[in-house]
């Protein structure tokens, strides 16, 4: 029995000091080099409740993933049918928002056919009828691709976001899905709001796209906008007055080249006006690309496209090799550094919406740390009081044990790197509550036994025994609804149940394991035969 209650002495001050060491980085941020240096230094997180920020619920605009596909595939049809010499007529849009193609002979139509079947699984006919003599078909993604296109968006919604926030600098965010189309973002401690939702929410599709110089921009703006052609506008800041004008530009809508090609983006600082400017570098097939663009291009003007935007369209004096190029536009530093991160973080699939927008200062975050904590210390000092002045001696025994179950909680949270939020608090407050309820349940057993006279070392035995499966069903079915709540909840929900789960199973270790070493230590160790309870 001696070396039994060594072991578990021994087991139970291991965990406890490895509690320690992954808890004293929160209590103290004055620890020792050679600490730093090999010992754990991550403090408790703090939720977005706790230390203020931003919480923001997005909504992913899948309908326009499936859209862009569609737009996209429709173009390569068209660059396969010319290829194919097929005869046709692209009316873009013109049923029920669907690409249309008119074809004018039955000849053109078989050979439309063939084709969408062989190179286009993805695409089906929406509508076809006859007009004049002509047949006119539209186009629509199959429903099982458009839904794993919409199911893509997202995912690839929330990597992006993940990665831009990542790149952004914030500590601890917190970025998960919620329903078919929606994501929720947390992001504690951020002191620009505004900053962070331009962030977040920018498409940052980068475009390179030929000027059209073959045909009017004035004739375009009055409707007469060529086949092939868009309008788009260069932003120009006048460094003289300061403001910033839109002038019209006619662009190929067919793109050259998209941001996936890109490698890496950096701000740098130009000779010229020392203003910034982003620099960015394409992958090995961006470089291979963009050496042929330009080579193929000389004395023709490149756009340079942001989300519709023209930043510049620089006249292409040579062919360009290597892979590197320049976003000018007169930027202001924050603005370069911000486009930047979405540039290496990449677009996103679609436009993302604000659906629900709150900010928590960091003031109020502070004011619950302090009366949260005041709520749990007279809280766990008034049990404390009630179990000795109950109890007696075996109440300090419990009163111990609570204090190791506060220790191991709070060493845990540290060391899985779990948040702690306002209702995370309420958790703790009610695991105090289920620690001493264990320990009373046990006390009250070991009571009933001495009244039957059995000895000291009899009732000890008898009390856990009769008191550990109340104990196990009450925690098991608690924890049960802890997990739960962890797997399904979000946010405030979440915190409440990470500290009830971690809670939980240390209050089994300390109420059952830890106080039967100290009864079996006084029993068999020390000899009594009598204790006050």
């Amino acid at each position: 029995m001696f070396r039994s209650i060594r072991l578990r002495v021994a087991i139970t001050m291991v965990i406890c000091l490895a509690a320690l060491v992954y808890l004293a980085p929160s209590l103290t941020s004055d620890l020792p080099a050679l600490w730093k240096q090999y010992l754990p230094t991550d403090k408790i997180r703090l939720g977005l409740d706790l230390q203020g920020g931003m919480h923001l619920v997005l909504e992913v605009d899948t309908a326009k993933a499936v859209e862009t596909t569609l737009v996209r595939s429709a173009n390569d049809l068209k660059e396969t049918l010319m290829d194919s010499r097929v005869r046709f007529r692209f009316l873009d849009r013109l049923k029920d928002a669907h690409p249309t193609f008119e074809f004018p002979d039955v000849a053109s139509r078989d050979a439309f056919d063939k084709i969408l079947k062989a190179q286009y699984p993805d695409l089906e006919e929406a509508s076809s009828e006859t007009v004049e003599g002509k047949a006119r078909v539209a186009l629509k993604i199959k429903e099982r691709r458009a839904a794993d296109i919409r199911k893509m968006a997202v995912d690839q919604s929330l990597e992006t976001i993940r990665n831009r926030v990542d790149q952004f600098g914030i500590s601890e965010p917190e970025i998960i899905p919620q329903g078919e189309d929606r994501i929720i973002v947390q992001l504690p401690g951020v002191k620009d709001p505004a900053r962070a939702k331009g962030l977040i929410g920018r498409t940052a599709l980068l475009e390179f796209k030929l000027v059209d110089d073959e045909h009017s921009v004035e004739d375009a703006l009055r409707g007469n906008l060529p086949e092939g052609s868009m309008l788009a506008n260069e932003s120009r800041l006048d460094r003289t007055t300061g403001r910033r004008t839109d002038i019209p530009l006619l662009l190929k809508s067919r793109a050259l080249l998209t941001g996936d090609a890109l490698e890496n983006a950096r701000v740098q600082i130009g000779d010229r006006f020392g203003e910034p400017h982003v620099s960015i570098k394409f992958n090995a097939q961006g470089a291979k690309d963009f050496d042929r663009i330009t080579a193929e291009n000389v004395k023709k003007r490149l756009a340079i496209v942001l989300d519709g935007v023209v930043h510049s369209a620089p006249v292409i004096q040579e062919r360009i090799s290597g892979g590197q190029a320049q976003i000018t536009g007169s930027f202001t530093m924050e603005e370069a550094s911000d486009l930047a991160i979405v540039l290496r973080a990449g677009a996103l699939p679609a436009p993302v919406n604000i659906l629900e927008e709150r900010t928590v200062g960091p003031s109020l975050g502070k004011d619950s740390i302090e009366m949260g904590t005041w709520a749990s210390i007279i809280g766990g000092i008034l049990v404390l009081l009630f179990m000795v002045l109950y109890y007696r001696a075996t109440g300090l025994i419990a009163d111990l044990a609570l204090c190791l179950n506060m220790l191991l909680l709070l060493g845990t949270m540290a060391a899985f790197k779990a948040t702690l939020t306002l209702p995370g608090i309420a958790g703790i407050a009610l695991t105090i509550g289920m620690a001493v309820d264990a320990n009373v349940l046990i006390n009250e057993r070991i009571r009933e036994e001495l009244r039957l006279g059995k000895t000291l070392r009899a009732a000890i035995e008898a009390g856990y025994a009769k008191a550990f499966l109340t104990i196990f069903d009450s925690n098991v079915t608690t924890l049960v609804a802890a997990l739960f709540l962890f797997g399904f909840g979000t946010g405030p929900v979440k915190g409440f149940a990470v500290t009830l789960t971690i809670g939980i199973v240390a209050s089994m270790f300390t109420a059952i394991f830890v106080t039967r070493i100290i009864f079996d230590h006084l029993v068999w160790n020390r000899k009594l035969d009598r204790i006050s309870i």
